[in-house]
């Protein structure tokens, strides 16, 4: 089979010929439909302002071998630059939506021609087939909320929603490794408002020495906060200011909830209650049996020495 369409009007007993399965088990592995993926990126200008040339390959590279797999890709921007929309981009995604824009020069860079300027907007907008020049123009229809959220419910309905654990785990702040300097935390928010990790920034904002200002840095480097050393160029940092609070506050009442889980009363256990009754009783009735040392102690005088006390329990 050529591609995902192929394959998903194959049957079962096909399939099973197919892969020859050597055992109940791995024919049940066998996928009998292979679903679609579409990606969406939402704001393109975003990623490229990070790593243009590394987004840049990725997107040529879905866009040339995905399709045949049955993966889409969906790019949608509202800042139309040649930086943004690239040459090898358009040439790999032949079909293209343009609505109004504000000049020529990005209408060209969409569409490759005039038009998207002179667009009246509310979903007025000019579409590109692929392998063709002319452009169609239609109306974007309107979509309320209340359809909005039938959408989502039954697109939430076909499967649990899957997230990569170190996109949704919270940032946490490395308390063993954070500096006991008085002016750490003021650092920390210098730092994270400005987003730059600079020992001569710190100098600055709070006039002290390199020593301590580098100091400073390397603890919240140790702590997490800001990345790895780049030479003359100011640390990464590896979170924002609002993050950074948020993960104090976190800390805090992990802190506290530590605490409480230490100060939880003990239940104390009767040791009459955990033996049989007839046993006590028995052991209650012995006559013969060994005094307990410890019992004895009551019966000490505090006048006499530790060691006549002791030699009073062994002759006892």
């Amino acid at each position: 089979m050529k591609n995902i369409a192929g394959y998903n009007s194959l049957g079962t007993e096909e399939l099973v010929r197919r892969f020859n399965p050597q055992t109940p088990d791995e024919e049940a592995k066998i996928p009998k439909k292979v679903p679609y993926f579409v990606i969406i990126v939402d704001e393109l200008a975003d990623l490229m302002m990070t790593s243009s040339k590394e987004i840049e390959s990725y997107i040529v590279r879905i866009a040339q071998k995905s399709r045949a797999v049955g993966i889409h890709i969906v790019l949608a921007t509202q800042r139309p630059q040649a930086t943004v929309v690239t040459g090898l981009i358009k040439a790999n995604l032949p079909s293209r939506i343009s609505f109004r824009v504000s000049g020529r020069l990005d209408s060209r860079i969409v569409l490759d021609q005039n038009g998207a300027e002179t667009l009246l907007g509310q979903g007025d907008m000019l579409f590109l087939k692929p392998g063709t020049s002319e452009l169609i123009r239609a109306q974007g229809a309107y979509v309320d909320d209340g359809e909005v959220k039938k959408v989502v419910q039954y697109l939430s309905e076909q499967a649990e929603p899957q997230f990569h654990p170190e996109l949704i785990q919270l940032n946490r702040i490395d308390g063993a490794a954070a500096c006991d300097d008085d002016m750490f935390d003021d650092a920390v928010r210098i730092v994270l408002e400005s987003q730059r990790g600079s020992v001569s920034l710190l100098q600055r904002k709070l006039s002290i020495g390199y020593a301590r200002a580098s100091r400073i840095i390397e603890a919240m480097a140790a702590s997490g906060l800001l990345g790895a050393y780049k030479g003359s160029q100011a640390r990464e940092c590896m979170m924002t200011l609002e993050e950074y609070d948020a993960a104090k506050k976190q800390m805090a009442i992990d802190k506290h909830a530590g605490f409480a889980d230490m100060q939880e009363p003990v239940e104390m256990i009767d040791d009459n209650d955990s033996q049989p009754s007839d046993e006590v009783d028995d052991m209650d009735d012995d006559e013969d049996a060994e005094p307990d040392v410890i019992s004895n102690v009551k019966d000490y005088d505090m006048n006499r020495s530790p060691r006549q006390q002791h030699e009073d329990v062994l002759n006892s």
